[in-house]
């Protein structure tokens, strides 16, 4: 007899899918989409639709591990539970014995969005331990401080409302990949008539089923919102009144846009003027226009002040007048007023830590003057030798020997082949949690649906026994998983809108507002002080940042001394069937991938004599790593991708973040992964099996 039990996809998606879970005999045998939920609608992706494959997969961890040998030669010896806890303890204590409490650092991310299993129990035992802090900025830092100076904090339109626009902007992001369930509804507008435009470098899934396709320079997305903004207000399209009321800053806007035009604007885009002035005559004269922005357009040096341009060319075209109009980013701050941060409850002590940014974790682990030093990592949902810019001076210092290293992992990662202590940890249908959405507007509710392997325990289990061994009695790094979900919901307008663990556990998902099919900034309404859209934030001159809106360029793309020696722009986007690092080591997600390679135009090839299928060298002062070549038709000359974290060395290994940089953005301190200028050259294949070797093997 089997049963259906209630869950969320756990990935860092938008869409926080809604599923349900077939049991048989105490075992998991069938993953199905909700189809009642009215944005994930019964699909799931190529990622997660086989995710019990994972669950059940023979690289799976099942036992503690420690170290044996030397770091990096991946010698590991099984030990117990005790055993394991004791050794992560100890290397805490021998970096707090030896530089202090801030020689200890956290480090972790979405590898579960989940509140209970991802964002509790290991915050509240780091912060009262009195840690170095992690600034997490990994993915929407920049979009994010745009959003919050702009309209208060990450809100707009309802995503499902996309589908009554006229007029569809889907601005840096590959819906189909990164947003599949946003596609309905944008294509849902689609056949009713609305004009589908996708801006965006690269020739993606999305942009061959938009209408249209502005293939811009990286980075140069303010540029364009700027020159748009000229068009609309050339045009007599400005909605004056709605600003005036619901806007601060215009009158400081209408006159910076006196030194643009479309001229100007096509220029730095690279783009025809013509191509430029269709697309502003067009929002011009459509209401409503919707703009889907992703968070692609955010990862270079001027990503804030792109995100904020592009909001505020939303409010000059009084689209927040309209349902389904305006600039849409991300919904998490819907969820703000319902739910409560579990990371620092008011009664549990916490000492004050200094803050290290987690895109700059190379540079944090091998800078010599950091003071004190990170003597002691502990990391979780997150796999940081793959994932940070800057891999190989990152691997350097993972493989320091003062470096003690503990990892929470599922599988053997990059950084768990590193680690001293490995720590075997639940999955999503074995463990409770629950999910808000940084896409959608529904909560959900994942209910432990089999017991984990023996040998596995929750995020939060590992974090009470790491807690106990270290001493501490605080009960608020105890709390039962149960008890922080109820903490995460236990809010006035939660109860005011029903919502409880009881109801959750029942029906499994709730919308949190009543904003679906209105216009909830017709009147304003921004989570701003005054409510209105700060299209001038003056706050952000204490930053050294313009307050009015504007393009700043990237950091190399705009550098015409460095594409002298590097030419090509390197942009490195997500592969539709890894997620980051997430199901790189699984044959049939790999399949589907495809060998890792580099896509570039015909004309960069013929340039440098490289023919499909050639080895080649991507490279820059930071780094190389060798891949085949792909000569894709629609490839824009002078920019190419290669899909991140899909290792060119097996599954572990280098990959493109050999080459991106330690920087920070303009806003947020966000990193600049797409802000990359590199070299593409042909090699035999001793050269490119050394270069891989040297890469992985040293890191230089």
């Amino acid at each position: 007899m089997s049963r259906l039990v209630n869950g969320a996809c756990p990935l860092d998606c938008p869409d926080t899918c809604a599923w349900q879970v077939e049991v048989e005999d105490g075992r998991a045998v069938r993953l199905r989409a909700r189809k009642d939920h009215p944005f994930t609608r019964g699909a799931l992706c190529g990622k997660v639709n086989r995710y019990l494959d994972a669950v059940d997969a023979p690289t799976r961890l099942t036992t503690p591990l420690r170290r044996v040998g030397a770091k990096g030669e991946g010698g590991f010896q099984a030990v117990d539970w005790d055993e394991a806890i004791g050794l992560a303890a100890q290397g805490i204590r021998a970096a707090i014995d030896r530089d202090g409490p801030e020689a200890v650092m956290p480090y972790y991310y979405a590898g579960t969005l989940g509140q209970v299993q991802g964002w509790s129990l290991g915050q509240r035992l780091f912060n009262h331990l009195g840690s170095t802090r992690m600034l997490g900025t990994i993915c929407t830092a920049a979009a994010s401080a745009a959003m919050r100076a702009t309209t208060g904090r990450p809100l707009g339109p309802d995503p499902e409302d996309l589908e009554h626009a006229d007029l569809v902007l889907i601005w840096g992001t590959n819906l189909l990949t990164a947003n599949m369930h946003q596609w309905h509804f944008a294509h849902a507008a689609q056949e009713r008539g609305a004009h589908l435009v996708c801006i965006d470098p690269l020739p993606t899934d999305t942009a061959q089923r938009c209408d249209e396709h502005l293939q811009l320079l990286p980075g140069t997305d303010g540029a364009l919102a700027m020159g748009l903004m000229r068009i609309v207000l050339d045009h007599g399209a400005a909605d004056e009144e709605w600003l005036l009321a619901h806007a601060e800053g215009w009158p400081e806007l209408r006159t910076r846009l006196d030194e643009w035009s479309a001229e100007r604007a096509a220029r730095i885009c690279g783009l025809d003027t013509a191509v430029v002035e269709a697309l502003g005559a067009r929002i011009a004269r459509t209401r409503p226009t919707a703009i889907r922005i992703g968070l692609g357009l955010q990862r270079h040096g001027g990503a804030g002040s792109a995100v904020r341009a592009i909001l505020a060319l939303s409010a000059i075209a009084g689209d927040y007048r309209h349902v389904g109009g305006g600039g849409l980013c991300m919904t998490a701050g819907r969820f703000d007023y319902l739910t409560r941060d579990l990371e620092e409850p008011a009664d549990l002590p916490m000492p004050p830590g200094r803050i290290i940014n987690m895109s700059r974790l190379a540079e944090a682990l091998t800078d010599p003057a950091l003071d004190p030093p990170i003597r002691s990592l502990v990391v979780w949902d997150t796999n940081p030798a793959a994932t940070v810019p800057d891999q190989l001076r990152a691997r350097r210092g993972f493989l320091r020997d003062d470096l003690h290293l503990t990892v929470l992992e599922q599988r053997m990662t990059d950084t768990a082949l590193l680690a001293d202590v490995v720590l075997p940890a639940t999955m999503q249908v074995e463990h409770l949690d629950i999910h808000a959405s940084y896409g959608h507007h529904y909560l959900a509710l994942n209910l432990p649906a089999v017991d984990p392997p023996e040998g596995c325990l929750t995020n939060t289990e590992i974090f009470r026994r790491l807690a106990r061994e270290l001493g501490f009695d605080h009960p608020r790094l105890f709390d039962t998983d149960e008890e922080l979900a109820r903490q995460f919901i236990d809010t006035d307008a939660a109860r005011a809108r029903g919502i409880t663990f009881e109801s959750l556990a029942e029906t499994g998902f709730a919308r949190v507002d009543d904003v679906r099919g209105t216009a909830p900034h017709a009147e304003g309404g921004f989570a701003t002080p005054s409510g209105r859209l700060r299209i001038v934030c003056p706050e952000l001159a204490d930053q050294g940042l313009d307050p009015i809106p504007d393009y700043l360029p990237p950091a190399e793309g705009a550098d015409p001394e460095l594409a002298e020696r590097y030419p090509l722009q390197l942009i490195t986007p997500a592969t539709r069937f890894f997620l980051n690092s997430t199901f790189n080591d699984l044959d049939g997600h790999r399949r589907k991938a495809g060998e890792p390679c580099v896509y570039l135009s015909p004309a960069d090839a013929s340039a440098r004599g490289i023919a499909d299928g050639d080895v080649v060298e991507v490279l820059n002062d930071r780094g190389a790593f060798t891949a085949p070549a792909r000569i894709h038709a629609l490839a824009r000359d002078g920019v190419a991708w290669a899909y991140k974290v899909h290792a060119t060395e097996g599954i572990r290994g280098v990959n493109v973040n050999a080459t991106t940089a330690v920087r920070d953005a303009d806003m947020g301190g966000s990193p600049t992964f797409h802000d990359n200028r590199v070299e593409i050259v042909r090699v035999d294949g001793s050269r490119a099996a050394s270069a891989e070797a040297r890469a992985a093997a040293v890191g230089d």
